[in-house]
């Protein structure tokens, strides 16, 4: 080996041990101020409940603090842009869901970012399932007696959700077409709108939230018949999972998660995920997480990046057959 190559090796070397000691030292003193968290929803929703409940955790055991910014709009896609496009120091994050991550950049092709492209996914926090739910006056108390009403009244069940696009939308018509039945959306400005109509009588069924839906389905306002999640849920033992009703593959929650703009430094990343998961076994972080309806997920940042993939995977082909690919707002 000559001598130019010796030096070249070495200058390599001392350079890669220099970043690497940048890096935890990034890691150590990281935050050294507030970091601003964008949720891109308005205040008071299921996304900005857990993005508040993980930013608590978060300042309490990182010392500095970590404040909600709620920048709503167009579909979520006011906020994700702007912490698409932050400086990526690990001073602004978002905390997202499907809505704004996955199923907005395929509604609005010229939402201005791409969810594997733009962010760096660091943890997810908590999932809440899904519930299909009737209006009581609907004589259907199972999915196959649902199935079989609509199809022996096509074109005169309703069902709700809070906009087109929405996930409640969405898992409406996956059902529609899976189901083989001739049902009618019906959107709301919102998802409160949507179900206090439901309660009303004026349209017939929904997929919403459990966090929204439980206190509905325990006063016997609302009947639920299937919940969307591979297992039953605790908070209603008694009723059966889309699966156990005959549809095989039809599992689908409302998860949450933290992010951060691409190329945010590993070291910033990694503290911030151990941090979450470490939390994630606290009985602070799981009775909050609880009291509102949602189970604890955590994992890799490599765990979120599989989601977010899968969903697409998902939504994408949904989205296209109901022409839905090009929307503008």
């Amino acid at each position: 080996m000559n001598r130019a190559r010796m030096i070249l090796l070495g200058l390599v070397a001392v350079s890669l041990g220099a970043a690497h000691s940048f890096g935890a030292a990034q890691a150590q003193d990281y935050p050294s101020r507030a970091v601003k968290i964008i949720v891109p929803t308005p205040p008071g929703g299921p996304v900005d409940v857990v993005g508040r409940i993980t930013a608590n955790y978060l300042q309490t055991t990182l010392g500095k603090a970590f404040v909600i910014e709620n920048r709503a709009g167009a579909g979520n896609t006011i906020g994700s842009k702007d912490a698409a496009e932050a400086t990526p120091d690990g001073y602004t994050l978002l905390y997202s869901a499907a809505s704004g991550l996955i199923i907005a950049p395929l509604l609005h092709p010229d939402a201005g970012y791409d969810p594997l492209k733009s962010f760096d996914p660091i943890a997810l926090v908590g999932a809440s399932s899904l519930v299909l739910v009737v209006n009581p006056a609907m004589p259907a108390q199972t999915v196959q007696q649902l199935v079989a009403y609509a199809k022996a009244n096509p074109g005169k069940v309703n069902f709700c959700s809070g906009g087109i696009g929405v996930l409640p939308h969405l898992i409406g018509e996956l059902f529609k077409a899976r189901a083989g039945i001739d049902i009618v959306h019906v959107p709301y400005k919102g998802g409160g709108p949507s179900i206090s109509d439901l309660v009303a009588g004026n349209v017939q069924m929904t997929f919403e939230g459990t966090s929204i839906l439980l206190p509905l389905i325990q006063a016997g306002k609302l009947r639920a018949l299937a919940v969307t999640t591979a297992k039953r849920i605790p908070q209603l033992p008694d009723v059966p999972t889309m699966i156990e009703s005959g549809y095989p593959n039809f599992v689908t929650t409302a998860w949450t998660g933290l992010l951060a703009p691409a190329h945010t430094p590993r070291t910033i990343i990694a503290k911030l995920n151990g941090a979450i998961n470490d939390g994630l076994k606290t009985p602070e972080l799981l009775t909050a997480l609880t009291r509102i309806n949602y189970e604890p997920l955590g994992g890799t940042p490599q765990d979120f990046t599989a989601t977010m993939q899968a969903e697409l995977a998902n939504w994408s082909p949904i989205i296209k057959s109901l022409g839905l690919d090009h929307t503008a707002q």
